[in-house]
């Protein structure tokens, strides 16, 4: 791996304006997922390490509160500006730290960026109002004022934007923050950081604990009184338990957490554009994203012709190196999400469903998998209710709409789901029937930074990106004058 600015592959941790080393001296490496090669060593901090970080958050908040939202706002356009300026660099950590395709990863950084140009914008509106009042002698108001110290914890798939997308509207709204980035992927969450402090981000607005014992850090995030929000993309287990511990000081939270995307092709619609979408949708970073097309329902009377031509495509996908630049999909992330793929694909073929294309590890080795897409999938199958996060596609069929909504509908999740048809009442009837927070409709790919991402049900509280994303760290203060 060949930096342009190497001063950007950061080994310690951020607290309080510094780079430091943990207390322990402990450190852990970075593997390269294809080769099982170190690409780097970072500090393995612990818990005091995590309370130190919090008190400089706390030390520093009074006076990034206090500043003008102009003066946030030209500090977070300068973190865009070097965040593009560095976005090859930035995309080369992502390719080698956890696998994405290196197209990919340059798209990674600039959507990346782009929270943090959105949020210096949206520093500038947060807006209160003013009240009619019931008293002629009281004037009522509510004010925006920001929560406070914020801990942020992100997932490894997608490195740099998770950070940028809790973070930017953190530091907009007046907040500090303390992130504890990915064991499998913080290289890149270390460069951003690094980018944070030469923009003029105040020495302890933005920490950053790289850890491989996540446990005694969390903890400490969600103990901790002074923390009074917790943001958190990851696993709806590990969610579950964060609420938990984070309900001892009642903090705010938002959730974004598993998903079992469901993607509809109803026989009404443009088979070429469903099978273009699902691609999209299924094998983008490898199929490891939180809404990756899960399921593939085809209406009965399209079934065969779309199987047939998703499988066509599905075989054309390049597998290969991530750093490579015909490579469509490279490795997963580590050994053990190799294994659960491998499991699921098992667990489905011994149960009775076909392979028209993969359906076992790649010649490659190591987190290699063969592209796959299985035919005739059924519900008792596992991999039609755990999260697959690998190239994987299972088809199912289903008679009618309500059959096929229903089917969609049938999971503790709620995160995305997408469905593909051409009359204009069905589109309307579905996407109000789907219970998702999120719907693409004749589209495989629907993140934005200018829309709300999130979840119901099991997948989540709360929306990141949009005005939305800066509102979850706002409080609405009411103020009553009287004597008027």
């Amino acid at each position: 791996m060949q930096l342009t600015d190497p001063t950007l592959l950061r080994s310690q941790a951020l607290v309080n304006g510094e780079w430091v080393d943990a207390d322990s001296g402990k450190t852990f490496e970075v593997l390269n997922p294809a080769t099982g090669e170190a690409i780097g060593t970072v500090a393995d901090v612990g818990a005091n390490e995590t309370r130190r970080a919090i008190a400089a958050a706390e030390a520093a908040f009074p006076a990034w509160r206090d500043s003008t939202a102009k003066q946030r706002s030209d500090i977070l356009r300068r973190w865009h500006e070097l965040l593009m300026e560095n976005r090859e660099d930035l995309a080369q950590l992502m390719t080698y730290e956890m696998g994405k395709p290196i197209n990919e990863a340059r798209g990674e950084a600039v959507f990346g960026a782009s929270f943090v140009e959105w949020y210096s914008e949206e520093a500038r509106r947060a807006y209160g109002e003013i009240i009619p009042t019931h008293d002629p002698s009281k004037r009522l108001m509510t004010l925006k004022q920001p929560i406070g110290v914020v801990a942020a914890i992100t997932p490894w798939n997608f490195p740099l934007a998770m950070i940028t997308r809790k973070v930017a509207p953190a530091l907009a709204a007046g907040c500090t923050a303390v992130v504890k980035p990915p064991e499998d992927a913080p290289l890149t969450a270390l460069a951003a950081a690094e980018l944070a402090g030469r923009a003029g981000v105040p020495a302890g607005a933005l920490n950053l604990l790289p850890t491989s014992e996540p446990a005694p850090v969390g903890d400490e995030l969600t103990a901790n009184p002074v923390v009074r929000k917790l943001s958190f993309t990851g696993s709806t287990a590990t969610g579950k338990h964060l609420m938990a511990k984070a309900a001892g000081t009642v903090k705010n939270v938002s959730m974004e957490l598993g998903g079992n995307a469901p993607f509809l092709v109803f026989d009404d619609a443009d088979v070429d554009a469903a099978v273009e979408g699902a691609v999209a949708s299924k094998y983008r970073n490898n199929g490891q994203t939180c809404i990756c097309a899960n399921r593939i329902y085809v209406q009965d009377a399209i079934y065969e012709e779309f199987a047939k031509k998703f499988a066509a495509a599905v075989a054309d996908l390049r597998v290969g190196p991530a750093i490579d630049e015909a490579t469509a999909v490279g490795p997963l992330v580590n050994e053990k999400a190799i294994e659960k793929v491998d499991d699921l694909v098992t667990d489905a073929l011994a149960k009775g469903a076909g392979a028209l294309t993969g359906g076992k590890r790649h010649a490659l080795g190591r987190t290699y998998y063969e592209v796959t897409v299985l035919t005739d999938v059924t519900p008792d199958m596992r991999i039609s209710s755990e999260e697959i996060f690998g190239p994987v596609a299972p088809l199912y069929r289903f008679e009618t709409e309500e059959d096929g909504i229903a089917l969609a509908n049938h999971t503790p999740y709620g995160l995305a789901s997408y469905f593909f048809a051409g009359d204009n009442a069905r589109i309307w009837r579905v996407s109000e029937g789907l219970e998702y927070g999120m719907v693409g409709v004749n589209t495989g790919l629907i993140s934005g930074v200018t829309v709300p991402f999130g979840g119901i049900k099991e997948s989540g509280i709360g929306r990141e990106g949009s005005h939305e994303g800066l509102a979850e760290y706002l409080e609405t203060k009411f103020v009553c004058v009287g004597g008027i």
